[in-house]
């Protein structure tokens, strides 16, 4: 999960570096650290705390040279230390590495190193791995680091230098994500495309257990017996612009509001005339008809989706349906074969828990599908079929605008499995997917109440954790709004269906927990009332996301946030909106440092 930059060429190393670990410090932001070689050693400059200390300290004690790697990181062995950060070098100063991942015998390869009279400076796996590699270092850094990663066990992506070998850098990857360029006379390598966009749009995606050597304008590629590789570059087709906050005080703010142009993009092409997605997911209507059940398979965020989603499916398809996190299911017995549609969703293709659940799935003889925002990621490429967000680059960590998409691609999939299988009428075929198109709009007005969602948070300052309920598609909601109240404010939410309360929840209720009830004028509508009739008499005070027009619902709650009207099916689409700027206010009101949230990372790239 941490972030990693390298860089070879005519710049200045060090802009560049730091350049890029800007870019990329969603990722981590525990610590950050450079290393530049100016052809005759390698010098290291670290620090605790986020990029912008490493600039300041750059600043006064410069770094010069035109070879150089950095890394932000999200500590996993040993605190938030300066000896600790990255990046990591043996003793003599022959190697210098940095690392996203997790060694998993680092303890006994340490061990094993301090018998040699090795001495270690930190508590990180990551001086092991570069210690280990040292001993083995002979003048052949290829051969070093294959006898490494022989001895390695766990998840590691690697950015290596050698001191005597101040034109090249070398990149390893088992599980966590690197992306390589070459452009003319410079190569780069980072734990993110995004790091990339301002040099270069042709990138390579390192495979698992790939071994890359670069130098200006050139890569060769190895396996991890040492076959060299075909070097396979793709172009990518977001820019530079699209990670650029602009006027926005926050990237989550920016993407918030982004989520009207993400609808359209993600309904290009797939609803003109009715459902259509042969091109990326085709199967006959024999093949549908075979399908007994479908596993819809994600993490966090993903996974909320993915309950909506499911009750998409139960209502359309006819299939026995399974919302499964990641985790679980790729430890779990559920059936899982040639019966069976498997749906991968991650906005990042990169999740650790999703990319073996995929694996698991892929060997039970399971179709796979992969919903990414990412279509060269892991996990597209351990699938094949990809149904693609088109959310471009999100750079909070907090998802918003890629759950939108993921929202829209797994609604437009119920229905065109339900089409294919001969479950869905043409009518409500017709009826969902033009009121697809018009929601774009809905979402822009709902934005436009930003100001006034503002004016609700401020009630809540002084509140210690809140109560989110909702019924049916309402119920994902309710936990996905929850979920990024948690993520940025820091302030406990929990969530449960509206049914539950009186099976628990209802202890906690008094007029110290506020309670925010998703309660759309749907099928349900009636039932949430009654629950939170039960809240209201126990002086809880009360948040109502609703639909317009509801001239009941003030009766019952102390504050009420409004969403145009819409086929009951695709509320979800309205009423996440006004939680995700009730959370983003909440935090923002409260100084929380919203786009780099305590203790989280972007992307989940190990167990």
């Amino acid at each position: 999960m941490c972030g990693i930059m390298g860089y070879l060429g005519p710049e200045e190393v060090s802009g560049v570096v730091i350049g890029g670990l800007e870019c990329l410090e969603y990722r981590g932001y525990d610590s950050a650290g450079i290393a530049v070689s100016d052809g005759r050693k390698i010098a290291i400059s670290k620090c605790v705390g986020s990029v912008a200390n490493l600039k300041a300290q750059m600043a006064e004690h410069p770094l010069s040279g035109r070879l150089g790697i950095g890394h932000t990181r999200w500590a996993t062995h040993g605190g938030v230390t300066r000896e600790n950060a990255h990046p990591h070098a043996d003793p003599q100063g022959r190697v210098v590495l940095i690392h996203n991942g997790i060694i998993e015998n680092f303890y006994e390869l340490r061990e094993e190193l301090k018998g040699q009279g090795v001495h270690f400076s930190s508590e990180t796996d990551t001086e092991v791995a570069v210690c280990l590699m040292a001993t083995l270092y002979d003048g052949d850094p290829l051969a070093a680091i294959r006898k490494a990663c022989a001895r390695l066990r766990g998840a590691f992506a690697f950015v290596i230098l050698f001191a005597d070998v101040p034109d090249h850098f070398y990149c390893v990857r088992k599980g966590p994500p690197l992306v390589l360029a070459a452009p003319s006379d410079e190569a780069f390598c980072a734990s993110d495309v995004t790091a990339l966009l301002p040099y270069t749009n042709r990138i390579l995606f390192m495979e698992d257990e790939e071994i890359a050597e670069l130098s200006a304008g050139s890569i060769a590629l190895y396996d991890f017996d040492g076959a060299p590789k075909d070097v396979r570059l793709s172009t990518v087709e977001w820019d530079a612009s699209m990670t650029s906050k602009g006027i926005y005080p926050h990237f989550m703010l920016k993407e918030i509001e982004e989520q009207g142009s993400v609808l359209r993009r993600t309904l290009a092409g797939r609803v003109d005339g009715g459902v259509d997605l042969s091109a990326e997911f085709p199967f006959s209507d024999g093949d549908a008809r075979r399908y007994r059940r479908v596993h819809l398979v994600a993490c966090g965020t993903s996974y909320y989706a993915s309950m909506v989603a499911g009750r998409l499916m139960d209502q359309f398809t006819g299939l026995d349906v399974r919302v499964e996190t990641s985790s679980e299911y790729r430890y779990g017995h559920m059936i899982c074969d040639a019966e069976t549609v498997a749906v991968f969703i991650s906005q990042s293709g990169e999740t650790a828990d999703t990319l073996a659940a995929a694996r698991r799935a892929r060997a039970g003889g399971a179709r796979c599908l992969a919903v990414t925002n990412v279509v060269n990621s892991s996990l597209a490429r351990e699938v094949g079929a990809v149904l693609e967000l088109r959310a471009g680059p999100e750079i909070g960590v907090a998802a918003t605008k890629t759950f939108m998409g993921q929202l829209a691609a797994l609604s437009l999939l119920a229905l065109w499995i339900g089409k294919r299988r001969g479950r869905l009428d043409r009518s409500d075929e017709l009826r969902l997917t033009e009121e697809l198109v018009r929601l774009p709009l809905k979402i822009e007005s709902l934005v436009l109440q930003g100001n006034a969602i503002r004016d609700v948070a401020e009630h809540y300052m002084k509140v210690a954790g809140f109560l989110f309920i909702g019924r049916g598609l309402s119920c994902a909601i309710g936990m996905e709004g929850a979920l990024k109240l948690k993520e940025i404010s820091y302030i406990h939410a929990e969530a449960h269906a509206a049914g539950e309360m009186k099976h628990g929840p209802i202890a906690m209720l008094d007029v110290n927990l506020p309670v925010v009830a998703v309660v759309p004028r749907d099928l349900f509508y009636e039932k949430t009332l009654s629950n939170l009739q039960e809240a209201r008499a126990r002086n809880a005070p009360i948040v109502a996301i609703a639909t317009e027009g509801d001239g009941e619902i003030s009766r019952f709650a102390s504050d009420c946030i409004f969403v145009p009207a819409t086929e009951d099916e695709l509320t979800p689409f309205l009423t996440i909106v006004p939680l995700q700027l009730f959370a983003y206010h909440l935090a923002s009101l409260m100084g929380r440092e919203i786009d780099r949230p305590r203790n989280l990372a972007k992307s989940v790239t190990v167990e």
